[in-house]
């Protein structure tokens, strides 16, 4: 990272959600550790708590209430004298199934936590941002926002959306001192998975199962996903921490960052191979992960 200013983080301010755990606690555990001031946002209040417990000012963000977004910006601008220096949207889960079988309360759900939510924070702080002519706005995609994988599909739509969201955010922030960043890893050693096997069961159901051409497909993945056994070209969160810091503390953070092996074997595989090869691609990942 020749290209980082020294010094360069000395006082700056940074909102980071979903810190419970994951990317988002480690990224605010090693950016403090750089002298940002990191405001640690969780969707639980407990867990806001034990972070405030460890020396973070912590608050309680919900992407889907719109009232602790609303009250966690004003209290983290009001903190900083409006000097936001940056945000890092992070919170994010998935429900897997087949799109079939996915409820509608649940996809809007989803994209209320994974989109709407997201949309609504950014536009609260922009304006301080734009006062300053300063800032860095940093999304958490993902691989599955730019190729798709069945069974993934509630997920995949929303960080599409999200590549699309961004991409354009960043050319209507052009010339502003805003900076917007894409991170997309791929497979990270978190609480994802298990999150998503709590997702099913919420939303679709061992008992929904029974009525589920998918059934056995399910249950397969199921097997798989409990074992959690970590595969090969998994990576720790520090691997996203490390270019979020290049995309907070470069003098020209780029537009995207690849994140693991597969995410930039797909990105390659998108640009080369045409529809039909990449599905065929797509379909053989789909069914050996986990």
């Amino acid at each position: 990272m020749s290209d980082l200013p020294s010094n360069y983080s000395q006082h700056r301010s940074i909102l980071i959600t979903g810190c419970s755990s994951g990317i988002g606690a480690t990224s605010a555990r090693l950016l403090r550790g750089r002298n940002w001031r990191v405001f640690a946002t969780t969707r639980k209040q407990e867990d806001a708590d034990r972070l405030k417990s460890l020396g973070f000012d912590a608050y309680r963000l919900d992407y889907e209430d719109p009232d602790t977004i609303r009250m966690t910006a004003d209290a983290v601008l009001e903190a900083t004298d409006g000097r936001l220096d940056a945000v890092f949207n992070n919170g994010a889960y998935a429900i897997p199934g087949a799109l079939e079988d996915l409820p509608v309360d649940a996809m809007r759900a989803l994209f209320e936590a994974n989109f709407i939510g997201w949309h609504d924070l950014t536009r609260q702080v922009i304006p301080a941002m734009r006062a300053r002519k300063s800032g860095r706005i940093v999304q958490c995609s993902s691989v599955l926002g730019f190729v798709a994988l069945k069974y993934r599909g509630a997920y995949t739509a929303s960080k599409f959306a999200l590549e699309a969201y961004s991409d354009t955010l960043r050319q209507e922030l052009s010339g502003s001192g805003i900076h917007v960043s894409l991170i997309e890893p791929g497979p990270i050693d978190t609480k994802f998975t298990e999150n998503a096997i709590a997702n099913f069961d919420r939303w679709i159901g061992e008992d929904g199962t029974s009525v589920s051409v998918h059934e056995k497909t399910y249950k397969i993945r199921r097997i798989r996903m409990e074992a959690g056994e970590p595969g090969p070209f998994k990576l720790p969160p520090e691997a996203v921490t490390k270019k979020l810091i290049h995309a907070l503390e470069a003098k020209r953070p780029k537009a995207r960052y690849h994140v693991t092996v597969p995410t930039k074997v797909m990105a390659v595989a998108k640009r080369v191979l045409p529809t039909r090869l990449l599905d065929r691609l797509c379909i053989w990942a789909a069914d050996g992960e986990e």
